[in-house]
């Protein structure tokens, strides 16, 4: 105990903390989507489990890499290079699980707008969304998240103690969301849309991260949230216009 006084006394460590706290909520938000929409497709009385369980593995994934920071650390190390950029195990990681978004939001996309002709196929790929599946799919994404994640947090401060309190905090503030977010999402069909949009976004800017290309995450989390707000505000419209048509059909 008596090792973690200075960092108690330390203003900046207090400073760190709150920063890194917040920004691994933020960094949340992507797993969180992705967790609930995969989920929603479970059978009802499974979603909960699932999504229990499937953050609880991101929280023991982060823990445990937050073990060998060194190793980690090691992952942004260039290991080959190509067209003039070197490629990491991190670059590799980021572009795998970018094109596996990419190609999971594009296919829920594909059969939401095109559902009368790939009927059988949904049905299909909704049977064979099982439990098992699902956890394994949560747990690959949790491995990418993860592993940015702790790399975010070492390149914000050198505390252990520090990073391992807001990885934490962070995964309960997911687990408490998670159930509200998902059965919001469940009740708001253009929402769904929405969100796999957002699932698109974010597959593109990690296979951008990983060839290279630096994108500015606040421009990413302003643009998702200037289209929720958007959204929310044609939600309270087409409830405006239900209820005023529910009131012309009452007087007449």
């Amino acid at each position: 105990m008596q090792d973690y006084l200075p960092l108690l006394q330390d203003p900046t460590a207090w400073v760190a903390l709150v920063t890194l706290v917040v920004m691994e909520v933020v960094l949340g938000i992507d797993n969180l989507i992705f967790i609930s929409i995969l989920t929603n497709k479970l059978p009802e009385e499974m979603r909960e489990r699932a999504r229990r369980i499937g953050i609880g593995l991101a929280l023991v994934m982060r823990l445990a890499l937050l073990g060998t920071v060194a190793w980690i650390v090691q992952l942004t190390t260039p290991i080959f290079e190509l067209f003039g950029h070197g490629f990491s195990w991190k670059d590799l990681i980021l572009i795998a699980g970018g094109l596996f978004l990419v190609w999971k939001a594009t296919k829920e996309i594909h059969h939401s707008v095109d559902p009368v002709d790939h009927e059988e196929d949904f049905i299909a790929s909704s049977a064979t969304t099982t439990f098992a599946s699902a956890i394994g799919q949560i747990l690959l994404l949790d491995l990418v998240f993860s592993i940015d994640s702790i790399i975010t947090a070492v390149g914000m401060t050198p505390h252990l103690p520090i990073m391992v309190i807001a990885v934490i905090a962070a995964v309960t503030v997911m687990l408490l969301a998670a159930t509200p977010l998902a059965n919001f999402i469940a009740k708001n069909p253009t929402v769904v849309m929405l969100a796999l949009g957002f699932l698109l976004m974010i597959g593109t800017t990690l296979i951008a991260e990983g060839m290279g290309f630096h994108v500015p995450k606040g421009y990413i989390y302003a643009a998702m949230a200037f289209s929720a707000l958007v959204e929310v505000l044609n939600m309270f419209a087409r409830r405006k216009r239900t209820s005023d048509r529910k009131a012309k059909s009452t007087l007449h």
